[in-house]
């Protein structure tokens, strides 16, 4: 009976563990606002900056990222912003507690309350994400550049199948990708697998860098890392990408990071 007894204690202990380090794993959410012309980036500019930005942050979300594309196509703007959230239940009532804030609604009004003519924005693209288990919180990265000349990139892999997925979010985690990633110093801010958006099945992460030129060499190191070149052979890991897609990002001066 003790030892029946002892089993269960165990169980339940780990149990508790595993949900607790499952709790733990944030909740990423990226939009991406897609824009038409110059005046609709600088009211997008104007909200993040002084609505939308200090608002969260009033209500405990902090290390929020405002991006834009190195290269612009000027009937084509977007503006990415990467929301991180300890928990669902902290993505789901955000909004509601900035619906609260009068200081957000007076300095948002510009966006808020924008006539149906005259919006700032053509569509707003939104992307949700569940940590890694190995990668549970979003880092800040570590550079000293300043932030015109920092070089970020956001990258995506689409897989086949969601079995393909699992094999590739697998080749991150218990295979050591993110391991080599973190070795080498490419300043990673989050790996992600998401679970809703309009490219899917796929994985996203962010590495970020002091310049382009930065970017070039730490990549060189990445394929060079003989870690890389076993697990990048290794035959359980093979056709796991579909399409990869890369898009090279600068912060806004206002961005957390």
């Amino acid at each position: 009976m003790k030892t029946i007894f002892k089993i269960a204690l165990t169980t339940l202990v780990l149990s508790v563990a595993v949900g607790a380090q499952a709790a733990e794993r944030y909740y990423y959410e990226i939009k991406i606002y897609h824009l038409k012309n110059a005046d609709q980036e600088a009211r997008i500019d104007a909200y993040l900056q002084n609505a939308y930005l200090p608002a969260m942050h009033k209500i405990g979300i902090k290390n929020i990222g405002v991006f834009k594309p190195i290269t612009v196509i000027d009937t084509a703007r977007k503006v990415y912003v990467f929301i991180p959230f300890k928990t669902m239940d902290e993505m789901e009532i955000a909004d509601s507690k900035l619906q609260k804030d009068n200081e957000y609604l007076t300095a948002g009004k510009d966006y808020l309350d924008a006539p149906f003519n005259n919006v700032p924005y053509t569509r707003i693209e939104t992307i949700l994400l569940h940590a890694f288990a190995d990668a549970p919180t979003p880092t800040m990265p570590k550079l000293t550049a300043d932030k015109p000349d920092r070089f970020y990139e956001l990258r995506s892999y689409e897989s086949p199948t969601e079995k393909y997925h699992a094999n590739k979010v697998k080749m991150f985690t218990i295979g050591g990708e993110t391991k080599i990633f973190n070795e080498i110093n490419s300043n990673p801010v989050f790996y992600g697998h998401v679970i809703a958006g309009s490219h899917m099945p796929n994985l996203m992460y962010l590495t970020t860098y002091n310049s382009k030129q930065d970017r070039e060499d730490h990549w060189k190191a990445f394929s060079a890392n003989p870690q890389w070149k076993t697990l990048s052979a290794m035959p359980e890991y093979q056709k796991n990408v579909s399409k990869n897609e890369q898009t090279f990002l600068h912060p806004t001066a206002y961005s957390d990071f």
